[in-house]
């Protein structure tokens, strides 16, 4: 089993649709989805995102980092939410993926979520990082 993370990202339309979405046909939708990934066993993580105009970027790209306030970038730079599933294959994230409800203007990112045990083991902070997990129960 591996991990993966499907990101949810918006477009323009998906955005104007999402608004303009009945908020309790949403909740129903993505509440059904939801409960098939618990069923299925693959579920680990899933949040939803706050809109973008309550939250900030630090920006690196300078000298020193400059703090921006909401609304910021574009749409299509911005996600809406994620779920981290343990599935077999990217294949089969895939296909999680493929069944998201309300993805009419949405795009949905799948990339892997690398393990621990995929890193240098005599790192230090790679040592320090395992007895976390181990000790908050995540390995």
């Amino acid at each position: 089993m591996a991990k993966y993370m499907l990101i949810w990202r918006m477009t323009d339309e998906g955005l104007e649709a999402m608004q303009n979405a009945d908020f309790t046909e949403m909740l129903e939708s993505v509440g059904r989805f939801n409960d098939e990934l618990i069923r299925a066993g693959v579920l680990l993580a899933a949040e939803g995102l706050e809109d973008a105009s309550q939250g900030v970027v630090v920006d690196f790209t300078g000298e020193s980092p400059v703090v921006t306030d909401g609304p910021y970038g574009e749409t299509k730079e911005l996600f809406n939410g994620y779920y981290i599933l343990d599935v077999a294959s990217k294949e089969e994230a895939v296909e999680w993926a493929k069944r998201v409800p309300s993805a009419s203007g949405t795009k949905v990112e799948i990339r892997r979520v690398p393990t621990i045990d995929e890193f240098p083991q005599d790192n230090v902070w790679i040592q320090k990082e395992r007895a976390w997990r181990e000790a908050t129960g995540q390995l």
